[in-house]
């Protein structure tokens, strides 16, 4: 191109748009995704995020605005608020408000700040309140440790008469023989441990008998040492003669497992009103007789379903019954009055084994919590706690002697206890399992203990030395006797026999 051309500009024509471009673009592709018979709209290109949420400045700033006026409001009250200048008493207060009392380079000054900040923000009264909810507390804890007490029958009161006049004639007797005891010279007690070191080295076993088809979880001999009842899972109670073991007869009524059969220690005299009891898991509570040709029971004791009842024991008279309950509780029953004359709790689980001293004056039970308590028939009052245990008590006794007794628990362990100074006197590491039962011989010269390691064992009173073990049954044993004639030794065991123990010179 040369110089001399002329140079043609062409001015470019200005376009205004109306609107929003971005609304004229969706129309654009709005038109171009539409298209003749097509029934839903084509994206043709482009990915335009359209979205219909606002952020509300507004709100936002009044918020802010909120949270402003709350911190001026707070620091305001903070300093009204009154904080003691004592750098001990503001310590303490810290302590009560849950926190630290002191922190890295802080003075008394920085730390009434701190308290004075804390406070404005929970509160001045809650400081106040504090020692308020911790009395509050003690006394919760103070009331589940108190025993409580229910208002019993206008029999109850003739109940207590009458085992306080009971009590007292046996506890005179029974001293009585204490002191005769004492005075025996040392040579014949000697030639006595002598014989029952010769007793106990002989045991073995004298008799097996099949008692059922289901395990068989108690065993008793009667006052006479002439039966041994047993009670089953099977819900059957049978009756057996000693020694031969032969069935002489057959209890039914239980419609389940039967925990427990015991013989009232009148059995077979005139004057009692039944001969045994019996107990199952289902809260049924059975009498029977022993001279009735009926299977059937004499009367039932209701009043514990649905809650199970673990054992059943008479009281020394026969004329009183007590029951361990499930819910938490024992009970006692007057058998001539056909009626509860005491539902006593004290347990925070489950009462699972009772024992009535010789005496009748007293009596102890055992439970799941693992403690055990021993209550004042005639006052209704709990006069010891035995505290020792660290799993389940599942067996005690009281010794013949009447102010010792013992205790078996699912620790494996068998603890001695003294009721005139209310302690421990020993421990014995017993069994590798569960110390299921326990009995003491009825002069009180030894101790028999059975457990789920399937083993009995026997030990010496005083030494509680292990005098001897017995070992045969194939399972684990759930109770022990020994016969009032101190012949044999019963066992019965989760094989479904039950056995007896005796020397091998008994005839």
């Amino acid at each position: 191109m040369s110089d001399d051309e002329e140079i043609t500009y062409v001015k470019k024509q200005k376009t205004i748009h109306y609107g929003s471009l971005e609304d004229q673009e969706r129309v654009r592709l709005s038109s171009l995704a539409f298209t003749e018979g097509d029934a839903e709209p084509k994206v043709v290109g482009g990915n335009i995020n359209v979205s219909n949420e606002y952020f509300d400045l507004e709100d936002a700033i009044s918020k802010d605005k909120q949270a402003l006026l709350e911190e001026f409001e707070r620091k305001k009250k903070a300093r009204h608020v009154q904080v003691s200048t004592d750098d001990d008493e503001v310590k303490k207060n810290l302590r009560k408000l849950g926190q630290p009392i002191c922190l890295y380079g802080e003075g008394p000054a920085e730390r009434r700040n701190r308290l004075r900040e804390l406070l404005s923000r929970v509160g001045e009264d809650v400081v106040a309140k504090k020692p308020e909810e911790e009395r509050e507390k003690r006394q919760q804890i103070k009331d589940q440790d108190t025993t409580w007490y229910h208002e019993g029958p206008p029999s109850l009161l003739d109940a207590r008469l009458y085992m306080a006049e009971y009590s007292l004639l046996r506890s005179h007797i029974r001293l009585e023989k204490l002191r005769e005891e004492a005075s025996i010279p040392e040579s014949t007690l000697t030639a006595r441990l002598q014989d029952l070191h010769k007793y106990t080295t002989s045991l073995s076993i004298y008799c097996s008998q099949i008692g059922d088809t289901r395990p068989i979880s108690y065993c008793r001999f009667s006052p006479d040492s002439r039966f041994i009842a047993t009670s089953s899972w099977s819900g059957l109670c049978k009756l057996w003669s000693v020694p031969d073991c032969s069935l002489v007869q057959t209890f039914r009524g239980h419609n389940c497992n039967v925990c427990s059969i015991t013989f009232n220690p009148h059995a077979g005299t005139a004057e009692n009103i039944c001969d045994l009891v019996s107990c199952a898991s289902d809260g049924s509570v059975k009498l029977w007789s022993m001279d009735s040709k009926k299977e059937e029971p004499v009367a039932d004791l209701e009043g514990h379903a649905p809650f199970r009842v673990s054992r059943a024991d008479f009281h020394p008279s026969g004329r009183f019954l007590g029951t361990c309950c499930f819910d938490n509780s024992w009970r006692l029953w007057d058998l001539e009055q056909g009626e509860e004359v005491l539902h006593q709790e004290g347990h925070c689980k489950p009462v699972y084994c009772m024992s009535f001293q010789c005496d009748g004056s007293i009596v102890a039970t055992g439970g799941l919590d693992a403690f055990g308590r021993v209550w004042d028939l005639r006052t209704g009052r709990c006069i010891m706690f035995m505290e020792g245990h660290l799993k389940s008590i599942y067996s005690i006794d009281f010794s013949p002697n009447g102010y010792q007794m013992a205790t078996g628990s699912e620790d494996n362990t068998c603890r001695i206890w003294d009721v005139r100074k209310r302690s421990c006197l020993y421990t014995i590491p017993a069994h590798m399992s569960l110390v299921s039962g326990l009995r003491y011989q009825p002069e009180g010269h030894f101790i028999v203990t059975s457990s789920y390691d399937n083993t009995i064992k026997i030990w010496a009173n005083k030494t509680w030395q292990m005098l001897k073990t017995l070992s045969g049954h194939d399972n684990k044993i759930m109770g022990v006797d020994i016969s009032p004639d101190s012949k044999y030794i019963a066992s019965s065991s989760y094989d479904r026999t039950f056995k007896l123990w005796a020397p091998e010179y008994t005839s």
